[in-house]
């Protein structure tokens, strides 16, 4: 252990630990032909095995990694292990020690049982594998078992057998990004003569939410971006750490992202492992850093590319031990197209150069014997428009391919959080423009069910949301700006600050959308309000940004502004008209009146529903701040199910982690104001107790002050005010 601390403390007084390179690709390697890589396992059943390697071959890939460990040489792994051999891929064979064996590896039994096991597995099947893995996610104790004393004795064991078969030694299997331990693990290594030939650390980025995202486990939230380590940096600093020890080629042979921790905030966890995927993959080939990146299992049910319908997790990790495929009802998910298509473009390839690293915003240039090929993106939840980036005409002459291999008719407007290739023939000179950036402060939806497209015209910017470009045309003639006018009265449905009016739906003249537009500011709403978006785009993006959390609100269709606009009223927000039979506030000045239910549902059974959509909107990091029971809309089903959608979205704030206490309150103590104590004493409990809290006295105090601050504002009115002064 003193060796391990000094060389940490050597190696970090030594300036070594910060990379060079900061976290921009360099520009001009070549990515290797077999840089991808997937983990597979199998079951009992042999028609497994032919399943997931006819899966393989649809991906096109040939490197494999199987974890293998006491017990497999009898059974389904090693059967599997030969099918592989036959079919030619490459195998990464990782011995993966049980729990209670690497515990006790510093015990001279112990130490026996696994040198007789590699030993074994190696003159059995040293020959079918191109090279042997040791070590198991080692800085993991609890899933591994491995002491430092029991870690670096099996290494010795292993390290000796590998040598004298001349078999290929990659480890010691680090997870995530936690240098201290590839520095002083390599530092012994290396003192003892027992260095890898390929360097592994699992190099997730599931961590920081998104690949391109600084790592707030280093810093915390806030200071985060005073390191600036993002996945490319990463990967730089773990590639000359080995570099430093004498071992320069580096692997990442397992990362994922699993979709409860996707689902924490988002909705569409398929689609957005999907871009994670992509996203990670392409960052990993432009760093250079990485002579290999692999997914983790190619089957299960909560990280892999194909699910096999089974939800329940088994006892050990997975990143640890990727023992057994546990279903049979395989259904593959959009991640194994992102795979496939990332596999057939991208390895092989030469990197050109990162093009646009424009704070969200990601172009990054790559070519092979035929074509020039871009892969551009941005950071969740943003948006850019592709003629910003390039010339019409060279956009015009560019084949389009989606995250998932598609060739699309046409370039999109946007290039959002999903992917896309887009390739010119070799040779082709494109120019991305240089003050190429995130549409200012606009916020969309990528993964609804129907596509945005830009508006600009006359003066006015906006989006347009369509199911096809003849629905966008229509919606772009029938709602431009210079058509909407002035609210006809017999529509209106408020008219204050904000005029909010419908008009029939030109896609469907029997539905109805709504527009809303500011009408009135005061004086020192016009002056802080210069600073912000424009309303309408205020209202677009909260819209938006419930929608990619999966909190149900009306469904937006467009928003307009005018450019440069200083009276900070010419801006539209339109949506769908909400079909609803009744709100919250309905429901909770009925209570309020003394009724114990509501249209035929208990107030328990109300609460019951109401805190569980509210806890999903906090728990995915929203705060509404203007929840009062007139923005929750309410559809009651046959069965006293309730349906609940927001309206009203343009103060909301929105955060990449749950929403915290405070601010979860505030939003209750304005949807409670109209209902009676007790039940607001049962509402609160019914939502504390879900978070395993008390509604306690610090909690109820807000809700206190809250109702004694709208008490006095209502009688400050002018109306109240002057029947005040008459008295």
């Amino acid at each position: 252990m003193w060796q391990f601390v000094r060389a940490n403390f050597a190696y970090m007084l030594a300036g070594k630990l910060r990379s060079k390179k900061g976290y921009q690709p360099p520009s001009g390697h070549d990515i290797p032909s077999d840089f991808v890589g997937v983990g597979v396992a199998t079951a009992e059943d042999p028609a497994v095995d032919d399943y997931v390697i006819s899966r393989l071959n649809a991906l096109g890939i040939r490197n494999v990694r199987l974890d293998f460990t006491y017990g497999d040489a009898e059974n389904h792994v090693a059967r599997f292990l030969a099918k592989l051999h036959a079919q030619s891929f490459n195998i990464m064979l990782h011995l993966v020690q049980p729990f209670e064996a690497a515990r006790r590896m510093t015990e001279t039994a112990a130490q026996q049982e696994w040198r007789q096991f590699v030993t074994d597995t190696l003159a059995r099947h040293g020959g079918m594998i191109e090279m042997l893995e040791i070590g198991s996610t080692i800085n993991r104790r609890r899933w591994a078992g491995y002491t430092l004393d029991g870690f670096l004795a099996a290494w010795a064991i292993a390290h000796a057998e590998a040598r004298s078969k001349q078999v290929k030694l990659a480890g010691p299997n680090i997870t995530d990004f936690e240098p201290p331990y590839n520095i002083g693990l390599l530092a012994i290594l290396k003192s003892r003569g027992q260095l890898p030939d390929i360097h592994t650390d699992n190099l997730f980025s599931e961590r920081c939410t998104e690949p391109e995202r600084d790592d707030h486990k280093i810093l915390g939230h806030r200071l985060a971006p005073l390191g600036g380590f993002r996945l490319v940096k990463k990967a730089f600093v773990l590639q000359e750490i080995g570099e430093n020890f004498g071992v320069p080629a580096f692997h990442s042979p397992s990362a994922f992202w699993t979709l409860p921790r996707i689902h924490r905030v988002l909705a569409n966890g398929e689609e957005k492992q999907a871009d994670y995927l992509a996203r990670y993959m392409l960052l990993c080939a432009a760093s250079g850093a990485l002579a290999r990146a692999s997914w983790g299992p190619l089957i299960c049910h909560r990280e892999g590319l194909i699910d096999d319908g089974v939800e329940a997790y088994p006892g050990l990790e997975r990143i640890t031990h990727y023992a057994s495929v546990l279903g049979r009802d395989f259904r593959t998910r959009p991640a194994f197209e992102a795979f496939r298509t990332y596999a057939a473009l991208i390895p092989g390839c030469h990197y050109e150069a990162c093009l646009d690293d424009a704070n969200g915003l990601e172009v990054h240039a790559f070519s092979n014997h035929e074509k020039l090929i871009h892969a551009a993106w941005v950071i969740n939840g943003r948006a850019a428009a592709l003629r910003d980036i390039y010339p019409e005409a060279d956009l015009l002459q560019a084949e389009c391919i989606s995250r998932d291999g598609e060739l699309l008719p046409a370039t999109p407007d946007f290039v959002t959080e999903s992917p896309i290739y887009l390739r010119w023939p070799k040779g082709h000179r494109v120019l991305v423009k240089t003050d190429a950036r995130l549409i200012d402060d606009l916020a969309i939806h990528a993964h609804g069910d129907k596509t945005h497209y830009l508006y600009r015209q006359d003066g006015w910017r906006g989006a347009i949301l369509a199911g096809n470009p003849a629905e966008a045309a229509l919606l772009g003639e029938s709602l431009a700006p210079a058509k909407i006018g002035a609210p006809p009265k017999d529509a209106i449905l408020r008219k204050a600050r904000n005029a909010i009016w419908t008009i029939a739906d030109p896609r469907d003249p029997a539905r109805k959308l709504v527009i809303k537009q500011p009408v009135r500011m005061h004086l020192h709403k016009k002056l802080l309000d210069r600073l912000k978006p424009s309303k309408g785009l205020r209202s677009w993006n909260g819209a938006s940004e419930l929608l990619r959390r999966g909190v149900e609100t009306a469904r937006p269709v467009a928003y307009f502004e005018m450019a440069g606009d200083k009276t900070l009223t010419r801006n539209y927000y339109i949506c769908e008209f909400v079909e609803a039979d009744f709100s919250v506030r309905d429901i909770f000045s009925a209570f309020a009146r003394g009724e114990d239910a509501y249209q035929g549902i208990a107030q328990d059974a109300i609460y019951q529903q109401l805190a569980g959509y509210l806890l999903t909107m906090h728990g995915r990091g929203v705060f509404f701040r203007d929840l009062s029971g007139g923005n929750i809309l309410v559809r009651k089903s046959g069965d006293g199910r309730l349906d609940f959608s927001l309206i009203d979205t343009g103060r909301a704030h929105f955060y990449q982690r749950g929403t915290e206490l405070s601010k979860r309150i505030s939003d209750l103590t304005r949807i409670c104001n109209k209902l009676h104590a007790d039940g607001r004493d049962r509402f609160m409990e019914i939502y504390m107790n879900r978070l395993g809290r008390e509604f306690g006295f610090r909690h109820r105090l807000p809700f206190h002050l809250y109702n004694a601050k709208v008490t006095v504002k209502r009688a400050m009115k002018g109306k109240n005010l002057k029947k005040l002064f008459r008295r």
